[in-house]
């Protein structure tokens, strides 16, 4: 497998943002997404699609039959892309607030930090913070921040076909994830130190994952992303989804947006969130 099939199979990283905004005409009906459950519980039934992503990490129940081994630690693997997504592609923990069904592709749906923040935290900024096609991030904005990992030996890059080297087309993945609420306050974390990079013990790591937001969730998915509304991601992947939200300086995300390793510039879509428990896999990984 290509570095690029990957990148088009998984689709959690997108092409750079347009000029021109699409225009959010409200939230697609509750029926929308029933449609799309059906269509995945059928484009999926007898095909042997393992355990899929994103969860409520909440409760880990479910009735997958496709079992895979955890991959190795994030500190024995190699850091190889970070990207974030406007809301919480998860639920669960600190971060259960329905943004709604959003527009039927992956944007304006989700989930949100189910905390409180203060007017001074909320109040507005001046410039357009990390805009793209869907919309930039306003103060009070949820993201959720995958830092994925590999087994190959590979070094951070744009796009999931980063995680692949010509060496080893079926590597190990794990994502570590965290949920970010963005504040207009100087004196909340920057997100430049969260997703700074380097080597460390011979292999490229993510040196500031937050460890201070709760134990991680683990277990075991799939990769992510709107593009799986409908049909299965075939990759495994293990997950560590951390159950608290950390505030985080809006103004350094728009730093990061601009000049980053990753040529990520914007928000990414949320994928429906999982509950059919033929397509969860059951308890901790």
């Amino acid at each position: 497998m290509q570095a690029a099939t990957l990148f088009t199979l998984a689709t959690a990283v997108l092409t750079p943002s347009v000029v021109m905004a699409d225009v959010f005409k409200g939230p697609v009906s509750d029926e929308v997404i029933a449609q799309q459950r059906q269509q995945l519980s059928q484009n999926t039934r007898d095909q042997g699609v393992g355990p899929q992503s994103p969860r409520d990490i909440d409760g880990l129940e479910g009735r997958n039959p496709v079992i895979f081994s955890p991959a190795p630690p994030a500190s024995q693997m190699n850091l190889c892309n970070i990207h974030f997504h406007k809301n919480a592609e998860h639920k669960g923990g600190e971060f259960t607030l329905f943004a709604g069904n959003g527009d039927g592709r992956g944007y304006h749906g989700g989930y949100r930090y189910s905390g409180s923040l203060s007017e001074r935290e909320l109040a507005p900024v001046q410039g357009e913070i990390c805009p793209g096609r869907h919309g930039g991030l306003y103060p009070g904005d949820t993201i959720e921040v995958h830092y994925v990992h590999s087994s190959a030996r590979v070094s951070p890059g744009p796009t999931l076909g980063a995680c692949l080297s010509e060496a080893g087309q079926n590597p190990q993945l794990r994502v570590e994830a965290q949920v970010y609420v963005l504040v207009n306050d100087t004196g909340a974390a920057d997100f430049a130190e969260l997703a700074a990079h380097g080597v460390r013990n011979g292999r490229h790591q993510g040196l500031n994952i937050p460890a201070n937001t709760g134990v991680p969730v683990q277990y075991a998915g799939s990769t992510t992303g709107p593009a799986y509304n409908e049909k299965g991601s075939p990759f495994q992947v293990t997950w560590r989804v951390r159950p608290e939200v950390l505030k985080v300086n809006i103004a350094s995300v728009g730093e990061w947006c601009r000049q980053n390793d990753f040529n990520e510039d914007h928000a990414h879509g949320v994928r429906n969130l999982v509950t059919n428990p033929e397509l969860l896999s059951d308890g901790s990984f």
